[in-house]
């Protein structure tokens, strides 16, 4: 589980910026599913060239490893999978910093996300249960690792998951049968 300041390190410079952005991973998935561990914040952020110079004012270097604006540049211009990490330096907390890019998850996702309450003085933009299924479907198809059918059946549970919204997604990316195999009863 998350020290409840730990995404707040993060959260309060994303909402600064004021580029679309949201929470994803295992964030989400203990917010819609179940208490667990993770290390990291995952967010899904649309970031032009203002946005990126935002920003870059908004984690100091003082305060948070930021790779070079070149690298961030480089990454920008990836139609899919740009990434790059923010660190903070004291408490040593990451955040996984995925570019919307092109990919048409990412833009099916961006306006459905959620503004849900972290604890008493935190709210942030979260993905919705069902991008957040979706990617963890395509985490496990591609390593196995057995947190992502955890995570995927807490949200079930928990919160639920709209089927007719995700159908065409599952099978598009190929992921039906996997979904036939996680999900529920």
């Amino acid at each position: 589980m998350l020290a409840p300041d730990e995404p707040g390190l993060f959260v309060a410079r994303l909402e600064a910026i004021g580029a679309p952005y949201m929470v994803t991973g295992a964030t989400a998935a203990i917010l819609y599913g179940q208490p667990r561990v993770t290390n990291d914040l995952d967010v899904v952020i649309s970031l032009d060239d203002p946005a990126r110079g935002a920003l870059l004012r908004a984690f100091p270097e003082t305060d948070f490893y930021v790779p070079p604006e070149s690298v961030i540049r480089v990454e920008q211009a990836r139609p899919q999978r740009g990434h790059f990490n923010l660190i903070h330096h004291e408490s040593g907390y990451k955040a996984d910093i995925y570019l919307a890019g092109t990919d048409p998850l990412h833009a099916w996702a961006l306006p459905r996300r959620r503004r849900v309450r972290w604890d008493d003085t935190l709210e942030m933009s979260v993905a919705s249960p069902e991008y957040v299924v979706l990617r963890k479907l395509e985490f496990f198809r591609e390593g196995r690792s057995s947190k992502h059918p955890a995570d995927i059946r807490a949200i079930c549970e928990t919160t639920g998951v709209d089927e007719s919204t995700i159908a065409p997604w599952l099978e598009r990316m190929g992921l039906a049968d996997l979904w036939r195999e996680l999900r529920p009863e």
